[in-house]
């Protein structure tokens, strides 16, 4: 399948979890588009991208070591993404790949995540943080922070600043994880 079919093919991606879900078992039968998702997920104006980003969400689920060969390319484009049905699922992948850096169980991603990858994600849930994002990408990235944050000592107090600075102003969603966040950094 070319980039042109799968293109095309992501015309038929919902929000039905059903149709992700199928996509997603697509590209896992099939690693060899992983390079033409990612290449529509990065064309970051085009409507069709939240789509594979939807679908690579679903996919990094079910297998988050499937992203390994592609981690240089996904942290080094997705600050790029700004249309909010892909922000999301970006923010989520991120969460994803730092519960398994930091997960007490041996696995392929805590070998492969290099320092680089690391800032840059932290660079971008920072950004997702400050800038004017729905609730679901801020709350990926305040434990996404929280996570990769043990390994930086500015990254918690950082954090704690930020929520402790827009808890007022936000929903009460937001404030439910930043409380439980709060709570977290106090402990460390």
């Amino acid at each position: 399948m070319t980039t042109a079919q799968l293109y095309k093919e992501l015309n038929y991606v919902n929000h039905s979890r059903e149709k992700r879900l199928y996509y997603a078992n697509l590209m896992q039968d099939n690693p060899d588009l992983l390079p033409s998702l990612l290449d529509i997920l990065f064309r970051v104006d085009d409507k069709i991208a939240p789509r594979a980003a939807w679908v690579f969400e679903f996919m990094c689920n079910a297998d988050i070591e499937t992203i390994i060969p592609y981690l240089d390319m996904f942290t080094e484009n997705m600050y790029k993404v700004h249309l909010d049905s892909a922000v999301r699922p970006v923010a989520k992948i991120c969460e994803f790949l730092a519960k398994a850096y930091t997960s007490k169980t041996n696995n392929k991603i805590k070998n492969t995540l290099t320092k680089t990858h690391k800032e840059r994600i932290i660079e971008v849930c920072f950004d997702y943080m400050i800038n004017n994002e729905k609730i679901a990408p801020k709350a990926y990235s305040m434990n996404t922070l929280f996570l990769l944050g043990k390994d930086y000592d500015w990254v918690h107090p950082e954090l704690a600043l930020i929520l402790e600075r827009d808890f007022q102003m936000q929903s009460s969603g937001f404030k439910a994880r930043a409380r439980h966040i709060l709570k977290k950094i106090k402990k460390e």
